[in-house]
């Protein structure tokens, strides 16, 4: 490749990342919207993030597959084109208003975003000079945390009506007059997913006119290791006690990440009595903490131990939700801001304790490790489900019980002294 079209070819990759973390950041806006477009309970409404989590189970280990057989490009095009797909869905979904179709679409769009992050991570570290290879994973996951400052802004600005209607003055309106308010709130997201979805066929075309490089997989006993079947090498790596508790510790990390953002806005409007709107600008300011987070995370790592640092982070987390549970107005708003910057590390870390000395069975323990990301399918429902029994501060226990698995996983790593990021999320 000459240096123009490898330049170019980074560029392509590296809007993977800002791809899938603007998708990944709307739902924090999607699940209030959707709440009151389809008048739904806070358990209903959590299974938008069901619905997108539970694509990282399934597909991790299928885009693996895929991707051994047609090429990470191919891989690339193939979870483009579903996203794409996803986010066209979105409009006859709001026509209808018809919750089960929204989450069909969401379900398509992260089936496509698990392909892309797949692919993505160990492919931008393939394009150019192996020394480079940090700077350009670290280049590319800054957009990642772009994405994450600008979803939930953008999606405020554009999809929230910042009108919430009480039950007491639903049942006071003409059907008639509250169906056409309802029809008006589902249609918003309308022009938003159209455009995400004709933007992301456009990265697709250029993708597919550009030619990358094959990525070649090395390492000490691929061969035997890649003779074995599918269940052979999956029971394999069941046998690594660090892969397997690592897989874990993420399982619980992503719940309690959905959690925490997923409620926001909710949390902010019961305990400290903001329209949703404002909410949004809150949650924006939490997004740019996990950005800053994740910056002066990885400057801090260069004089602490990465693992004394994510238990520190962890037990932080813990008494930050435990304080804004039991606290009333902005504060406890602040506090999750707070809990947003000191996760901000996780994610990398973990993934990076878990397939530490892995060898040749990387990439498949790493897709192991994306599948935990189904954790945040699993804990929001269950934190829906407390706050439809209690209230929405209460439920915020849900996330703190995660963080404190977070906090047990880094006190049993502390003999690791060097952890190398190589991913984020």
């Amino acid at each position: 490749m000459t240096k123009n079209n490898n330049l170019f070819a980074v560029a392509l990759i590296t809007s993977l990342f800002f791809i899938w973390g603007f998708a990944l950041n709307l739902n924090p806006i999607l699940i209030p919207h959707l709440k009151k477009a389809c008048q739904l309970s806070d358990l209903q409404s959590s299974l938008v993030d069901s619905a997108s989590y539970i694509a990282y189970f399934l597909l991790p280990i299928p885009a693996a597959q895929f991707m051994k057989r047609y090429g990470y490009k191919g891989g690339i095009l193939l979870g483009l084109i579903l996203f794409s797909v996803g986010a066209f869905l979105f409009y006859p979904a709001s026509i209808v208003r018809n919750y089960a179709f929204f989450l069909g679409a969401l379900f398509i769009i992260f089936s496509g975003a698990a392909f892309l992050e797949t692919a993505a991570n160990p492919y931008i570290t393939a394009l150019g000079d192996p020394d480079g290879a940090t700077q350009r994973i670290n280049f590319a996951q800054s957009f990642n945390g772009l994405a994450a400052v600008l979803a939930p802004l953008v999606g405020g600005v554009v999809i929230l009506s910042g009108k919430t209607l009480t039950a007491a003055q639903e049942a006071a309106m003409p059907p008639a007059q509250l169906n056409d308010y309802l029809n008006k709130e589902a249609s918003s997201v309308q022009t938003p997913f159209i455009i995400i979805g004709v933007g992301v066929l456009i990265v697709a075309i250029l993708l597919y006119r550009t030619h990358l490089p094959q990525i070649v997989e090395e390492g000490e006993g691929m061969e035997h290791h890649e003779s074995l079947s599918l269940f052979q090498r999956m029971s394999s790596l069941f046998k690594e006690k660090n892969l397997r508790f690592g897989v874990i510790a993420q399982f619980f990390y992503v719940g309690a990440q959905a959690c925490v953002g997923s409620f926001f806005i909710r949390f902010s409007e019961r305990v400290a009595g903001m329209d949703e709107k404002s909410a949004a600008y809150y949650l924006t300011a939490g997004m740019f903490a996990f950005l800053a987070g994740r910056a002066i995370g990885t400057f801090l790592m260069t004089f602490i131990n990465p693992v004394k640092l994510l238990a520190i982070f962890g037990i932080t987390n813990v008494i930050l939700i435990v304080v804004s549970v039991f606290l009333h107005g902005k504060f406890p708003v602040f506090a999750l801001i707070g809990v947003e910057f000191f996760m901000s590390i996780m994610f990398p870390t973990i993934f990076s304790l878990s397939i530490r000395g892995l060898g040749a069975k990387t990439k498949e323990g790493s897709s192991l490790v994306i599948m935990a990301i189904v954790g945040g399918a699993v804990f929001p429902p269950i934190m829906g489900r407390l706050s439809d029994l209690t209230n929405i501060q209460i439920a915020y226990l849900v996330p703190a019980a995660c963080f404190l698995f977070v906090f047990y996983f880094a006190i049993k790593n502390l003999k690791v002294k060097e952890v190398k990021l190589s991913v984020s999320h």
